[in-house]
């Protein structure tokens, strides 16, 4: 039960349906797209658009996308790969002729095809109940008439003011003379208006082929890249078999790599061999979550890959003999050494989003650009502001995630869900890049070892190991609180760069008919029920 006196906020309840985003305004077109006759997919797709025009920093048409969708509820869950591939041209060979030895952020070479349009339409065309014309009408609306900038979107713009500045497009775009606007400034994309609304009447053919494709392509080709119209035509994502595990009773469900879903798992596997009790956020709970989490990403980094192109690392990394393994190399008094991973890049940003209808098809939705603005480079008539998602690929010779033609990067983006007795209880997902396969164990953790309600769970104070290190990003209360044992214990702690992650998550209970909703404060967002 929520203390009242506290500074906080209530879960959402509802009967008939409920949406969970990150962004006010997405939420309540989730909302208004259930009311008008949608379902959870038309709703989610929906609120995703809108945040592609209000959120821009972190979702867009120029970035990719995960699902797992549940008709009715049930145990039949579908998984959807939106995630885009390397240009065909591209190879490790050719960036090291082109004297590449690191794929920078603003360049051409960290642009993967954006798989998100494909993934939207797709899911609309086979699940959904409405027009996808209907369905980006708001997104489209507010792309062209305008949007207030909200608290969140304005901090994260005014970090990235040097990155776009370096793109005219996306300075003129989004910038005021060369400055970030504030909160509550006007904004407008009327190119990405034309685009959406393209999409609406043409169906994905209007992103991939075309004037929006040859937009696309002659200006990453103009900035040294490898792309092709024919790489553009022939994007398509892919229904996979989500990967489970069992945590306290229920089943965890996430898509299959190259999502690093897998890692979420596995770290809940490790947690499962150990006995939590207290309080959640004594030093010793921390502790083991801290050496699990290290422990499960040293295998992220030097394992996780594109199974088309690599050995699928899932069944070995799922194992109950590797748990055991691992679960028993941590020290509940020290810092444990663990390998540093083969070479990493850090992982930014992302929005997810929840809804659940009065039929009770439940969706977990996310979509990214990687880091706040992505590449930071936006083609100059469509409006398209391309994701950074190719710096995921390694360049090293032989690693599993090495860069290769038409390859899918390893991804940080993974939505999940719970069921239970063959019926789903939970929708979720926690923002945050490197921090999501550690954030949906936490979340998970925190209610179903420690009994907490939703929106208490993803109120809780965070932290992170950075992979491959000792350094443990904490926020606040937990440094004033832990943040000396823990250093005792043989960590660095440091503050956050920016709030970590960001959660939005709804629960079914099937008795009562009632749906309950958290959403997070790190964020701008809300979860609203009817």
């Amino acid at each position: 039960m929520r203390n009242f006196e506290q500074v906080g906020r209530s879960l959402a309840v509802g009967r008939n349906g409920m949406a969970a985003t990150s962004h006010p305004t997405a939420t309540m077109t989730a909302i208004d797209i259930l009311k008008a006759g949608g379902n959870a997919v038309d709703a989610a797709v929906a609120a995703c658009a809108v945040q592609s025009v209000v959120e821009a920093g972190s979702t867009g048409v120029g970035g990719d996308c995960f699902a797992l969708i549940a008709p009715g509820g049930g145990g039949d869950i579908r998984a959807y790969n939106g995630s885009g591939r390397a240009p065909a041209a591209m190879s490790l060979e050719r960036l090291r002729a082109a004297g590449v030895t690191a794929i920078d952020r603003q360049s051409p070479h960290a642009v993967t095809v954006p798989g998100a349009v494909e993934a939207w339409a797709r899911l609309v065309a086979d699940h959904g109940r409405l027009p996808l014309r209907k369905i980006l009408a708001p997104a489209i609306g507010l792309a062209r008439d305008g949007y207030a900038i909200t608290p969140r979107v304005a901090h994260d713009l005014a970090l990235q003011t040097a990155l776009l500045r370096g793109d005219p497009t996306a300075s003129a775009t989004f910038l005021t003379d060369g400055k970030a606007p504030g909160v509550g400034a006007l904004q407008r994309q009327p190119l990405l208006a034309d685009t959406l609304e393209a999409i609406g009447r043409d169906g994905p053919d209007a992103f991939y082929k075309g004037a929006i494709a040859e937009d696309m392509v002659t200006f990453l080709r103009g900035a040294g890249g490898f792309h092709s119209l024919e790489d553009f035509a022939a994007t398509q994502g892919a229904y996979v078999t989500p990967i489970q595990t069992q945590y306290r009773g229920r089943t965890i469900h996430e898509c299959p790599p190259n999502g690093q879903g897998v890692i979420a798992l596995m770290i809940l596997n490790i947690l499962s061999r150990l006995s939590p009790g207290g309080d959640p956020l004594s030093a010793d709970n921390l502790h083991a979550e801290i050496e699990a989490t290290r422990l499960a990403y040293a295998a992220r980094d030097a394992a996780l890959a594109d199974p088309a192109m690599a050995d699928d690392p899932t069944a070995r990394l799922l194992s109950d003999a590797l748990a055991d393994r691992l679960a028993a190399l941590i020290d509940p008094t020290r810092a444990v050494e663990i390998d540093e991973p083969f070479d990493a890049v850090e992982h930014k940003d992302t929005v997810y989003i929840a809804v659940v209808d009065k039929d009770r098809n439940a969706v977990s939705f996310i979509n990214s650009i990687f880091h706040p603005y992505g590449s930071g480079l936006m083609a100059p008539r469509s409006g398209v502001l391309f994701h950074n998602r190719a710096q995921s690929f390694s360049l090293v010779e032989g690693h599993p995630n090495a860069v290769a033609p038409g390859k899918r990067p390893m991804h940080t983006i993974i939505p999940g869900m719970v069921t239970e007795q063959g019926r789903v209880s939970l929708t979720f997902g926690v923002m945050g890049g490197h921090y999501q396969a550690m954030g949906h164990a936490h979340l998970l953790s925190k209610l179903f070892d420690y009994g907490l309600d939703l929106q208490s769970a993803i109120d809780l104070p965070r932290l992170f190991p950075l992979p491959g290190t000792r350094t443990v990003e904490t926020e606040a209360a937990l440094r004033a609180t832990v943040g000396e044992e823990l250093t005792r214990r043989g960590f660095t702690i440091q503050p956050p760069k920016w709030a970590i992650g960001g959660a939005q998550a709804i629960a079914i209970d099937w008795e009562t008919g009632t749906l309950f909703g958290g959403s997070d404060h790190r964020k701008d967002g809300c979860a609203l029920g009817y």
